[in-house]
């Protein structure tokens, strides 16, 4: 009976320790160094909004995957882009989307080198080809992490005419 007991402990420590794996994933806010965040849904509907961001690498050298929900309809509707700014509104990265993404909503797309500090606090947002620049963005830095924002689309409007910008729409 004690042996039992004993084979019964490990398994119930298990199920304990996934259970809580499981719900702290459900928290949104996980990754290698915690520098991934997520949201639920597009709020604006007809913009292209970030719904979530993770970086990994190094300082001067990382990686941003980024997943964005837009209302792509093709060539004539969709994300053409995602990029990442400076707080003072400067482009440090600009991620071009060769083709629209009708049945794959949301739709995750990496780029990089970023050439960030951990400590320099960015903006990552989005960029429809027929409405501009979506609200729904992610700010922060990667040492403390990024979160949803809700922006002004009318800040730093004036990149979306600064290369690299799409040369044409694929499908």
């Amino acid at each position: 009976m004690k042996s039992f007991l004993i084979s019964i402990k490990p398994a119930r420590l298990l199920a304990i320790t996934l259970t809580l794996l499981i719900l702290s994933a459900c928290g949104g806010s996980s990754s290698d160094s915690g520098n991934a965040a997520t949201s639920q849904t597009n709020p604006a509907g007809s913009d292209a909004a970030v719904t979530a961001v993770a970086v990994s690498g190094e300082s001067g050298n990382y990686r941003f995957s980024v997943t964005i929900e837009s209302p792509d309809t093709g060539c004539d509707q969709y994300a053409d882009w995602w990029e990442v700014l400076s707080a003072d509104g400067r482009l440090v990265y600009r991620r071009i989307l060769a083709h629209s993404h009708v049945t794959e909503q949301p739709f995750e797309r990496s780029g990089g080198p970023v050439n960030i500090d951990s400590d320099e606090n960015i903006i990552v947002r989005a960029h429809m080809n027929n409405t501009g620049y979506g609200a729904q963005v992610f700010s922060g830095n990667v040492d403390q992490g990024l979160s949803i924002e809700t922006q002004d689309t009318a800040i730093s409007a004036e990149l979306a005419f600064v290369d690299p910008l799409p040369a044409d729409c694929a499908f």
